[in-house]
């Protein structure tokens, strides 16, 4: 006899991305390398695991290909499950239709069947794309005794930045009494942080009459949240208080590295009570030459230092040659940093190489922004990349000519 699931999660992994330019021309944002060794998408697959939920529905659609590599089984995060664990849906061929999903309430929409399956009690429905550690049983908890027919987790935010977010009103015992999709005036900085959880019947009828109104936009946000208030249903904002950063901006992505350094780190990830598992390949052990220099860093396996690191994340598989420096950097997998060759305030994309005596970017206090480089490049010898730009085949062709 199969017995049915408490709890399912769907976790929302097929954007495109776009604001981090070149590092998402290849793959999905949530497949984005993150703190040396992991991706976005492993943040929010241990915290399922740690919080005890063991079905997981990844929905893919954009550029699939390495993420659904990467996540395979899911036997790094536990979840390989011979009734349950984690499965990959991209969109699919129905027999009335074959969609691309048109937002995040029709990618869910198409998914009925796989949460049907396991007849939850209740969904909880994440972003791929967003970097913190939560427990999402404390919030199911939460959302059954308040008796609620959907919870919103909620993150406090600075009410200059509440503009970017969808916004909760609430009473004093937390329900929510009015919800805003990025206001142009904000009335409140609780933020939604993309993590819901709902009651299944209740999700799934609202789910069905989204999809039959032709004028919505089949977005939670837009359209199921407002529907949901303006029916009377109990909707409940629940108060997260921990890290938590959307890494959708190549700032962002930068400022979520920075924040593993120092010896009290913002983002600290050596909690053997709450660990965040990746599919890290079997590298052997960075080694440090005789001249290396390193300050306020994360090197991860793989890395052959020789030359200087400070305040950097670099991943695995990174070169830095002697006389070579980088600063206030974040490094991804197999990079060479050549002789002499500085980096300074940047992201360098994987295999890339930066020649001799080549300089990416400026120090932070001088830059005029991150410098972004774009995968597989050759800078070659001597060439300066100017701060604050991205670096593509096509720049890099001019800069190496002198035309820039």
């Amino acid at each position: 006899m199969i017995t049915k699931k408490e709890t399912v999660a769907m976790l929302l992994a097929g954007g495109q991305g776009s604001r981090l330019y070149l590092l998402t021309e290849r793959i999905a944002k949530p497949a984005v390398p993150f703190g040396g060794k992991y991706r976005i998408i492993d943040f929010p697959l241990s915290n399922c695991i740690n919080s005890g939920i063991d079905t997981v529905g990844v929905l893919t659609q954009y550029q699939p290909l390495a993420l659904n590599e990467y996540i395979g089984n899911g036997q790094p995060w536990d979840l390989d499950r011979t009734y349950g664990g984690v499965r990959t849906l991209p969109p699919y061929q129905a027999q009335k239709r074959a969609d691309w999903y048109k937002g995040t309430a029709n990618a869910i929409y198409q998914n009925m069947q796989f949460i049907d399956k396991f007849d939850p009690d209740y969904v909880v429905i994440l972003s791929g794309d967003h970097i913190y550690k939560m427990d999402y049983a404390e919030m199911i908890e939460n959302h059954k005794r308040n008796g609620a027919d959907c919870t919103i987790a909620v993150f406090d935010v600075p009410l200059s930045e509440a503009s970017r977010f969808g916004i909760m009103i609430t009473d004093d015992d937390m329900r929510i009494t009015e919800f805003m999709e990025k206001p142009k005036e904000p009335k409140s900085t609780k933020a939604s942080m993309g993590v819901y959880v709902f009651n299944k019947d209740k999700l799934f009828s609202y789910l069905e009459a989204d999809e039959a109104d032709e004028n919505s936009e089949k977005d939670f946000g837009k359209n199921i949240i407002p529907a949901m208030l303006k029916a009377g249903e109990k909707l409940y904002a629940f108060e997260f208080s921990g890290y938590w950063k959307d890494v959708g901006t190549i700032d962002s992505l930068w400022e979520a590295n920075m924040d593993l350094l120092g010896d009290r780190p913002a983002l600290p990830l050596k909690d053997r009570e709450w660990r965040i598992l990746s599919r890290n390949d079997a590298l052997p052990p960075h080694y440090t030459g005789n001249s290396a220099v390193i300050n306020n860093s994360v090197i991860t396996e793989g890395c052959e230092i020789y030359g200087t690191v400070i305040n950097s994340v670099l991943s695995a598989g990174v070169v830095v040659e002697r006389g070579a420096v980088v600063r206030d950097s974040v490094i991804l997998g197999n990079v060479t940093v050549r002789t002499d060759a500085t980096v300074d305030y940047s992201i360098v994309d994987a295999d890339t190489v930066v020649g001799k005596s080549a300089t990416v970017g400026k120090e932070l206090i001088e830059s005029k922004g991150i410098t972004l480089v774009g995968g597989g490049l050759t800078i070659p010898d001597g060439v300066s990349v100017p701060d604050g730009v991205i670096c593509d085949k096509a720049m890099l062709d001019k800069l190496s000519k002198g035309v820039m």
